[in-house]
């Protein structure tokens, strides 16, 4: 970022030409290809400037529109600056995210010891784009050739091997199998694997993929698939991987870019060359000495064989025998097999294997870890139950935020943005993130339009983060996996109000909500004179309870008659506080009198949501 110049000529300039800049202009270093926002935020200024400037030299831009380094420095000629080329700096983000790896890695275990392991790559991107079909290619070239038969049995994933190294695929395409795993606790993967087609773009889905692969802080590498195809356009698939934040080498970014043909099997291995590229880069190593740790893939109930677990060995060894603890069941290994379906005696980091001798079916994501004895099992699964449930009490919310981030709990509160139309993304988006303070930034892990989906509370889940809708509703399943896992979800018609609310939340001045709870119900049996023209519903509690003085609707059909209080219980000829369920009672409606028989009265209370 720099300082905008004082005299900026917005005016300067025949059509096509930039005036030149003063001799003090500020400089400012431009990428190989940049878009319009992006270079707005370098020279500090309105997108709108930045269109204009396009529009004299005859380029008709938007917002998103990637242009290239002549057309971008035109631009800040035109606008009072000294351009020059960025330095190229590939792998920086690579860099990023490598020492972020190291360190998680070396966290809970012994520095030393440690050895190169296989990478773990799952593979994501658009329905239809050939995500399976290079699985298919994969383990057909590299598995069938190295296990005798092949593989004879799904474990969830499989190894490859290239030359004298290894990669260890997870057999479950698509981001919501991935995010599914980190919503549990458990991350799993090293590098993403996006498959793009090369006569298609990107998509929806594409999109959704990155923001997923972004969340976990996973290195993506882009397989650009359908090369084959007579309207292939992999330059298009390029300008619009660097519209949503992958700059291809090519291009002077340090996202990884291969042209390939699932169908036609060609640029398979460059891909995989291109996947251990970015695996040394990692420095990805694990103890195999240690007692093992590692992640449940899929599990299932067999008829014949009971409790089997697909597991992906972390780190240490797995050994037949060994007794493991896996989420909240626990066992003794009595058999193991790897992806040919042949028995092994021990699995290395980064292997994947199916297991026999639970107890019971463990989670997908679960984790797994190797005790000393049956005794100290025991103790880690009483302690594995506790905690999950408590882990909707630990989901981030409006209500919370300013407790967590007064504690120092959070530095960045991620949001999941969804609206009605694109038109409100863009504004909505740069509205939130400008409120983030030094305390804790606002970070947009996944925008797009369209109604709240439960892929959607996953990915908040998985990344501790809310949801925000503008325009739109939750879907019936999302309402339910949100209710279920704590997680929040703020729905608004109003921008005002949206942002509003988001920077009380953060300022530790947002007024409380509340939330109704449903106290009981009772049925309207018989009507009778309560005496000075008064009625009461001689009614039998149906469930939960009614008490006197508590807020009651009478409903008839899908009607509400009035929504008023309980301002008279009798049990016979005794006045009472309160009856339960099972019980027949009269009562009395403040404020009305037109009971008929199969009425129903609802009973209800408003609580405070504790924050």
């Amino acid at each position: 970022m720099v300082n905008k110049p004082e005299n900026t000529m917005e005016t300067a300039g025949e059509k096509g030409k930039a005036t030149p800049p003063a001799a003090n202009a500020p400089q400012v270093e431009l990428p190989a290809s940049v878009n319009v926002r992006q270079l707005a935020d370098m020279l500090n200024v309105n997108s709108i400037q930045i269109i204009k400037q396009l529009m004299r030299s005859g380029i008709m831009a938007n917002i998103n529109q990637v242009i290239d380094y002549e057309s971008a420095a035109n631009v800040a000629r035109g606008l009072g600056f000294e351009p020059k080329p960025q330095p190229k700096a590939p792998g920086k983000r690579l860099a990023a995210l490598a020492a972020a790896r190291k360190a998680a890695q070396l966290q809970g275990e012994a520095a030393t010891g440690l050895v190169p392991r296989p990478p773990v790559v799952t593979v994501m991107g658009h329905v239809d784009h050939g995500k399976t079909k290079l699985l298919d290619a994969i383990r057909s070239a590299n598995v069938a050739a190295t296990e005798a038969g092949g593989i004879t049995q799904h474990i969830g994933a499989y190894q490859v091997t290239l030359g004298e190294n290894r990669i260890t695929f997870l057999d479950t395409p698509g981001h919501e199998a991935f995010t599914a795993m980190r919503a549990h606790g458990a991350q799993i993967t090293d590098i993403t694997i996006l498959v793009v087609a090369a006569d298609d773009g990107v998509q929806p889905q594409t999109i959704e993929a990155i923001n997923h692969a972004k969340a976990a802080g996973v290195p993506i590498v882009v397989a650009i698939n359908k090369i084959d195809m007579p309207n292939a356009n992999p330059d298009q698939v390029k300008r619009q991987l660097t519209e949503n934040g992958l700059v291809i080498e090519e291009w002077g970014g340090d996202t990884i870019a291969v042209p390939i043909s699932a169908k036609e099997k060609t640029g398979i291995d460059n891909l995989l060359e291109n996947v251990l590229l970015v695996a040394e880069m990692l420095e990805l190593k694990a103890n195999p000495n240690l007692p093992a740790s590692g992640v449940v893939i899929e599990a299932e109930l067999d008829k014949s064989r009971g409790p089997i677990a697909r597991i992906l060995v972390q780190s240490g060894t797995l050994k037949v025998g060994d007794t493991v603890v896996v989420g909240t069941m626990s066992g003794r290994v009595r058999a193991m097999l790897n992806q040919a379906g042949k028995q092994v005696k021990k699995a290395p980091p980064a292997t994947p294997v199916e297991i026999l001798g639970l107890n019971g079916v463990p989670r997908a994501g679960d984790t797994l870890s190797a005790v000393a004895n049956e005794k100290l099992a025991q103790i880690l699964v009483t302690k594995n139950k506790t905690d999950q449930a408590k882990e909707s009490g630990k989901a981030i919310s409006l209500t919370n935020i300013y407790d967590e981030i007064s504690a120092g709990k959070i530095k960045e509160l991620n949001v999941v943005l969804k609206t009605d139309v694109q038109g409100s993304l863009d504004p909505i988006r740069t509205s939130l993130e400008r409120l983030g303070t030094e305390e804790v930034k606002v970070r947009i892990i996944h925008a797009a339009t369209g109604n709240i989906t439960e892929n959607d509370v996953m990915l908040a889940l998985a990344s501790n983060g809310l949801i925000i809708g503008f325009g739109v509703t939750a879907d019936e399943g999302a309402r339910r996996l949100a209710g279920t896992r704590g997680t929040d979800i703020r729905t608004y018609n109003i921008i005002y109000s949206l942002i509003d609310d988001v920077e009380k939340a953060l300022k530790g001045m947002l007024e409380p909500t509340y939330t109704e709870v449903i106290e009981g119900r009772a049925e309207v049996r018989a009507v009778f004179s309560a005496g000075k023209g008064a009625k009461a519903a001689g009614s039998y509690v149906t469930e939960g309870k009614v008490t006197r003085g508590s807020k009651v609707r009478v409903r008839r059909g899908k009607e509400i008659l009035i929504d008023s209080t309980v301002n008279s219980l009798k049990r016979f000829k005794d006045d009472v506080r309160e009856v339960a369920t099972g019980y027949e009672c009269g009562i009395g409606v403040e404020g009305f009198n037109s009971f008929q028989a199969g009425d129903i009265l609802e009973f209800y209370k408003i609580e405070q949501v504790s924050r």
